[in-house]
């Protein structure tokens, strides 16, 4: 009787480990594209609630309806701007924007901030897509982050780094880091790789990496 309980309850933990096997790469691409989609409609859905306002016969007014048209509205408004400030007179009138922003008291601080890491982050230069590993929340515990600039010790002159660290499968929140560069371990991962690896809580990821790599320079 005993064996045939063992029998049945490693069938057991066998069949739901490999239902979980199957099921969580798809229960977190769902997380990521419901918070995605999320986002996309309520950034939208204030204009398609004034357009049900002016058309109450219309399809704007249901429930269903309302949130795949924010985020088709808010699709097509990113791709609007983003078509205009490619053009010369919306790269001069995007300019004129930002040297707006960047005198508006407080506003400014925030602005340049986000600006300046999305640069970073977006850049194809070679210098600004460096991924590596630090002793991260404790020593003896890596954490991948992204080398975002450096800088010097104004008492000392060592060099420092300014290390951006992700939170997995929530990647909009994340610490950052001061570090000596001593401790910044360099990788090979590509900046894809690795957001894919926080994106997917490390479900996805290349089969070897470059963990006793040396220090980034």
């Amino acid at each position: 009787m005993k064996k045939q309980f063992t029998r049945l309850f490693r069938g057991l933990q066998r069949n739901i480990f490999a239902g979980v096997i199957t099921i969580g790469p798809l229960f977190v691409t769902y997380l990521v594209f419901s918070f995605l989609l999320k986002t996309l409609a309520e950034a939208g859905l204030p204009v398609v609630h004034l357009i049900a306002t002016v058309f109450p016969e219309g399809l704007f007014n249901l429930p269903l309806v309302q949130p795949a048209f924010a985020v088709l509205l808010t699709l097509v408004v990113l791709y609007v701007v983003g078509r205009v400030t490619s053009l010369v007179i919306g790269r001069q009138a995007f300019s004129i924007f930002e040297a707006t922003m960047e005198r508006l008291p407080f506003v400014a601080k925030v602005y340049t901030s986000v600006r300046q890491l999305l640069d970073s982050m977006m850049s194809k230069k070679e210098t600004s897509q460096r991924v590596v590993f630090i002793d991260f929340p404790i020593e003896g515990q890596k954490s991948i982050g992204f080398l975002t600039r450096t800088m010097s010790d104004a008492a000392t002159g060592k060099q420092l780094a300014a290390v951006l660290v992700p939170n997995a499968i929530n990647p909009t929140s994340a610490f950052l880091q001061i570090l000596p560069m001593e401790r910044v371990v360099e990788t090979d991962l590509t900046m894809e790789q690795a957001m894919s690896m926080i994106m997917t809580g490390g479900a996805v990821g290349p089969e070897t990496v470059q963990y006793s790599g040396g220090t980034a320079k």
